[in-house]
């Protein structure tokens, strides 16, 4: 499906419904590929999790036109979400973010700005900055630092947290996803992936957790 951004850029997105679902989840994807390549994640969550679900390509990735900047991929978050209400039938605060990588930092600036039902975290950062401070210290000046600063915004949330990072991820830092946890106010609980780098697999612990999170919900508004 394809659907337009206020500013009119075309994006491709999949709905993935399930009868009766224990939640409907918005998923935002790391830095790297698009959404044919987390198709099996999709499958996951609607027959394992039995939660409707929709992914989407920011621009500039997979088939979505434009190019990509940080204004423009909060923007396309925020269009899906629209579009996901709209397509589900819940209201837009009835919603669960679930972000991984840079897709955790986007969905943390939706969910300071309108609260979600719940929010999911998955190998995200606390700010650019502070991971540009590890991988790459003589340039990290480079970096605004309020630019993606979720360590920052977080804080606005306030509502259900799953967050989890594995213990030797060598592209996002475990020490980031802790600080970023740090910040976050409310229920919130946090899952470490022995030995897990940023690519590999949650395991099934996680996914334990994240059943149980999902069930431990607020009912919808």
């Amino acid at each position: 499906m394809f659907f337009t951004t206020p500013d009119g850029t075309n994006l491709h997105g999949w709905y993935c419904a399930v009868e009766e679902p224990r939640a409907v989840v918005l998923f935002a994807h790391g830095n790297a590929g698009h959404l044919a390549h987390r198709a099996w994640l999709m499958r996951f969550l609607t027959e394992q999790m039995r939660v409707s679900v929709m992914i989407f390509d920011y621009r500039g990735y997979g088939r979505s036109d434009g190019i990509p900047t940080v204004a423009g991929v909060l923007e396309d978050a925020r269009a899906a979400r629209t579009h996901l209400a709209e397509k589900s039938g819940v209201e837009e605060s009835d919603i669960v973010l679930m972000g991984r990588s840079l897709g955790g930092a986007v969905m943390v600036q939706l969910a300071a700005d309108a609260p979600p039902r719940g929010l999911i975290l998955e190998s995200t950062f606390s700010s650019l900055r502070d991971v540009a401070e590890v991988l790459a210290p003589s340039l990290a000046w480079i970096v605004p630092q309020a630019k993606l600063d979720s360590a920052a915004r977080i804080g606005s949330y306030g509502g259900p947290l799953l967050q989890s990072h594995g213990d030797a991820d060598q592209t996002i830092p475990f020490a980031s996803g802790r600080k970023l946890f740090d910040a976050a106010t409310g229920a919130k609980e946090f899952v470490i992936i022995p030995g897990g780098d940023h690519n590999d697999g949650q395991g099934v612990p996680y996914y334990e957790r994240l059943s149980a999170f999902l069930d431990g919900l607020p009912a919808p508004r």
